[in-house]
């Protein structure tokens, strides 16, 4: 059985004296790069278990999620999020666990659509179908859903909650048909567990009739996010045989990236029939270009998805810190960011205790 992580309360890094005062300017961290995207996580909890990220054995009945009181309020979130807004970050990601299970999400999406960025959403998508035109109404941009594999018996093992695959293709199509698109739907490859189905997803989510469908699907490579999904290298399908196994298939060609820092690599069909992407996280890190925050559930800042600590803004924030303070606070913890887990990535780091995905977001 798998060893229980540290209780997620304990993941703070302790504060030191004030920041210094940020006086404007392009805010860099140590190796240059920008900051650009907030991803936050709004809830530690989800209705999945799947294997590479909430495994059962660890999430079970007897796992402690974060109390209610200790998560950040919408309002909190909203007032954090304007001050990274203030900073440069044009896109905001709400993710989780799941997102969707947090009660009357549509209400945190309209209070966000008043900021001058972009707002996305990461679902495993059991909920959207009954969400997702109430989430475009109240202003959501875009939505990515999480979806491992059509073969029903293959998707159910992977989420380990029984749950069918058509239900989740419907909240896609339901997102589709809200205007949320185009839908990105991101495949985790495991080797010998999900590859199989590579082609088969590409098949379902191509375009038809020579014009690009309203979904894009990416595979991603399967990574050593938090610790206790039990990676290993040999488990990983490297991107460039996920893209050879597609074009013998059908034919791609490669597309320019949509913007500096894109996750993931672009392919396009020769046929017109829309595009693919990869995110190479291990076998061609892109730590380079990397500009991500994470904003944990309640209210730890992290600097890379592979981190073990974060920076506790919650309690600045309930201690009646200025809009100037924390955006201070959030300034000095990038420019001291140096990050760069997957270029430096070796069998004893990926064996380093790091903070769970569902925890800070994925």
């Amino acid at each position: 059985m798998a060893k229980k992580v540290i209780p997620i309360q304990a993941a703070h890094a302790p504060r030191g004296a004030p920041a210094a005062p940020f006086e404007g300017g392009a805010l860099q961290d140590t190796l240059g790069r920008p900051m650009r995207d907030l991803r936050i996580s709004v809830t530690d909890r989800c209705n999945f278990r799947c294997v590479y990220c909430m495994p059962r054995e660890v999430f079970d009945a007897n796992y402690k999620f974060l109390p209610h009181e200790a998560i950040l309020s919408f309002e909190e979130i909203r007032r954090l999020a304007g001050v990274f807004a203030g900073l440069g970050v044009k896109k905001i990601r709400l993710t989780g666990g799941e997102p969707l299970v947090r009660r009357d999400l549509q209400r945190l999406v309209a209070m966000l659509s008043e900021l001058p960025a972009e707002i996305t959403l990461t679902t495993n998508g059991s909920l959207l179908a009954k969400q997702a035109k109430a989430l475009a109404q109240a202003g959501l941009d875009r939505v990515t859903v999480s979806l491992d594999s059509l073969d029903e018996a293959t998707f159910r093992a992977m989420n380990d909650a029984d749950f069918p695959v058509a239900k989740v293709v419907e909240g896609i199509e339901a997102a589709a048909a809200a205007g949320l698109g185009p839908v990105k739907i991101n495949m985790v490859v495991k080797r010998g567990i999900n590859d199989a189905g590579i082609v088969q997803m590409a098949e379902r989510w191509r375009g038809s009739g020579g014009r690009p469908a309203p979904y894009i699907l990416r595979f991603i490579e399967y990574m050593d996010v938090g610790s206790t999904n039990g990676w290993r290298m040999d488990d990983v399908i490297p991107s460039a045989e996920i893209v050879r196994r597609i074009s013998e298939r059908w034919p791609l060609e490669p597309a320019q990236a949509n913007y500096a820092g894109e996750v993931a690599e672009r392919w396009r069909y020769l046929d017109g029939a829309g595009e693919i992407g990869v995110i190479s996280s291990v076998t061609q890190a892109f730590c380079s270009s990397c500009n991500r925050m994470r904003l944990s559930t309640d209210g730890s800042l992290f600097t890379c998805l592979f981190g073990q600590s974060g920076h506790d803004l919650k309690s600045l924030l309930r201690a009646g810190a200025s809009d100037d303070e924390l955006r201070n606070e959030i300034a000095a913890v990038w420019r001291g960011r140096g990050d760069r887990y997957s270029e430096i990535r070796t069998a004893q780091t990926a064996k380093a205790k790091k903070i769970e995905m569902s925890y800070i977001g994925g």
